[in-house]
């Protein structure tokens, strides 16, 4: 086979390996299934290796080269020779696969970039405020995990309740645990989490902030909260400070309000960041 035969044949499987890299890119845009577009990946990858392989093999100089000191002056033959070769389009024929390969190579990067976008799901918050932010809002109402929405009256003194905001029931780090104190508790001096309070209701994080287990257990004598993987505590009166246990830093308080219907909602946004502290931006 003939350098020019081998020039063609590596530009096409350059040009082949392009259109399967795109065809994969399309294919995965259109959903075509993980065996259309695993074979399209897989053929573009093996289209740039067989090039590379026939590039490397029949058209690099091949041997042991030595370069003289003082190479003498060109003769006329020689100058006729490479005249004779850049009119055949020698070097054109050079650049033409470096351009098939930089498509191809494009192409591919093509093909692995685009994907990365599905590891986001739809709607899902961007990973630079995924950490600081919930789907609480202002005026968001709670419900409970089966969907039904909770009033005031709903919690009598001592009573805790699980919620989340509504619409997203499946919303782990927004998960908030209510308590109902006696709201005189509220107005005694050491008491520090009455601005956040509708008729005694408390509410915080349900994430411990040590290692981001469920706070679910409620000690009524004491007011306290207890995470019971590692036995953190936490004071109820005293804006959830840690008393015990090796969570350092206070559950999120979420500030609660009463809408023009009765049902609790939102006042904004957890007082901090939910869930353990090592999840904390530096």
């Amino acid at each position: 086979m003939s350098d020019r035969a081998v020039e063609r044949w590596v530009a096409g499987c350059f040009l082949a390996a392009a259109a399967c890299a795109v065809g994969f890119v399309v294919g995965y845009v259109v959903d075509s299934g993980p065996q259309v577009t695993g074979g399209l990946l897989g053929a573009a990858c093996a289209l740039v290796a067989l090039g590379l392989l026939l590039w490397s093999a029949r058209l690099l100089p091949d041997g042991t080269f030595v370069e003289e000191r003082e190479p003498p002056a060109p003769t006329e033959a020689d100058q006729d020779a490479v005249t004779e070769a850049l009119g055949r389009g020698a070097v054109s024929r050079t650049g033409l696969l470096r351009r098939t390969f930089l498509l191809a190579g494009v192409s591919l990067a093509a093909a692995v970039v685009v994907p990365l976008r599905s590891l986001l799901s739809p709607g899902s918050t961007h990973p630079d405020r995924a950490l600081s932010e919930t789907d609480w809002r202002r005026g968001r109402r709670m419900q409970t995990r089966e969907g039904d929405l909770v009033r005031a009256g709903d919690l009598q003194i001592g009573d805790t309740l699980t919620v989340f905001p509504e619409g997203f029931p499946e919303a782990d780090d927004s998960a908030t645990v209510l308590v109902r104190v006696d709201p005189r508790e509220l107005r005694r001096p050491t008491a520090r989490g009455a601005a956040g309070a509708v008729d005694g209701i408390l509410a915080f994080s349900k994430l411990c902030t040590h290692a981001g287990c469920p706070v679910g257990l409620y000690e009524q004598e004491s007011r306290q909260l207890l995470c019971p993987c590692h036995q953190s505590v936490f004071d109820v009166l005293d804006k959830a400070q840690p008393v015990a246990g090796p969570a350092g830093r206070a559950l999120p308080q979420l500030p609660l309000a009463v809408d023009h219907q009765g049902y609790l909602v939102a006042d904004g946004e957890f007082q901090g960041q939910v869930g353990p502290t090592y999840w904390r931006h530096a």
